[in-house]
């Protein structure tokens, strides 16, 4: 069996104990990170949980009781939720006050990237190059903790965060308020400075490994390159999230 005694353990000021402090949590208005759930546990309860978490977009890890034993805690009834330390948004929320504001959106969405480090460098170079939220799935994306606060320099608590169930959902979300995405590709025949970042857009940076998901790759409007001198496998996705976003401040601070 793994061994979770010397994982990193969150506070238990952080949590939520219990089956049902879980689900009046979901019920209220407290925002999760997400839910670890014994991958053994079974009833009405955790049937409810399971349905409410889907509907409200956070994330849920089934995970054996050891793990759960492992935060130090013994009334947890094989469900425990961690509270949020960012505040999530709605999308179309902020899509609207952004453009009541009479600002032309420009957001981010993050597909698979997991190391938090990235994350926390890619959120402070959003928030100072004007982006107006991260759009980021309810899976498959590193938890955004006091770590990935912490690497971010406190700017995952200052930039809108939009977590969705589903990214292609949310493209189409954003085409259907007049906004374009752009996929970020190393092979793509358009590089950046060819193209208008003035326009109301949005930019996709996959993960270094994987790249973009292709059946996202396929609803967004254009790929797009970053031009490089000498050819090389990848950038690292915070720096090419920094080149691609100084080109988008430029050129909207010309227009």
């Amino acid at each position: 069996m793994k061994n979770f005694r010397h994982q990193h353990r969150p506070k238990k000021s952080s949590l939520v104990i219990g089956r049902n402090a879980v689900m009046e949590a979901l019920h209220g208005d407290k925002q999760l990170d997400r839910i670890y759930l014994d991958a053994k546990a079974q009833g009405q309860v955790i049937n409810g949980i399971k349905a409410l978490a889907s509907k409200h977009a956070v994330p849920v890890n089934y995970v054996p009781k050891a793990k759960l034993d492992s935060f130090n805690i013994t009334d947890h009834e094989g469900c425990v939720a961690q509270i949020a330390k960012v505040q999530y948004q709605n999308l179309q929320d902020v899509i609207s006050l952004v453009t009541e504001s009479g600002e032309t959106p420009l957001f981010l969405i993050l597909d698979g990237i997991t190391d938090i480090r990235n994350i926390g460098g890619i959120a402070r170079t959003a928030y100072c190059t004007g982006v107006h939220a991260i759009i980021i799935p309810d899976k498959g994306v590193g938890a955004l903790n006091e770590d990935a606060i912490l690497t971010s320099a406190g700017a995952l608590e200052k930039i809108p965060v939009c977590r969705v169930s589903s990214l292609m959902k949310a493209v189409d979300e954003l085409h259907l308020n007049g906004i374009k995405v752009f996929a970020s590709e190393m092979k793509a025949d358009k590089s950046i400075g060819e193209i208008d970042l003035t326009e109301p857009c949005a930019i996709v940076l996959g993960s270094e490994e994987k790249g973009i998901y292709p059946a996202l790759m396929k609803v967004c409007d254009q790929k797009i390159k970053i031009p490089m001198k000498r050819d090389f496998e990848s950038l690292n996705v915070s720096v090419a999230t920094g080149m691609l976003l100084y080109e988008a401040m430029k050129q909207r601070n010309a227009s």
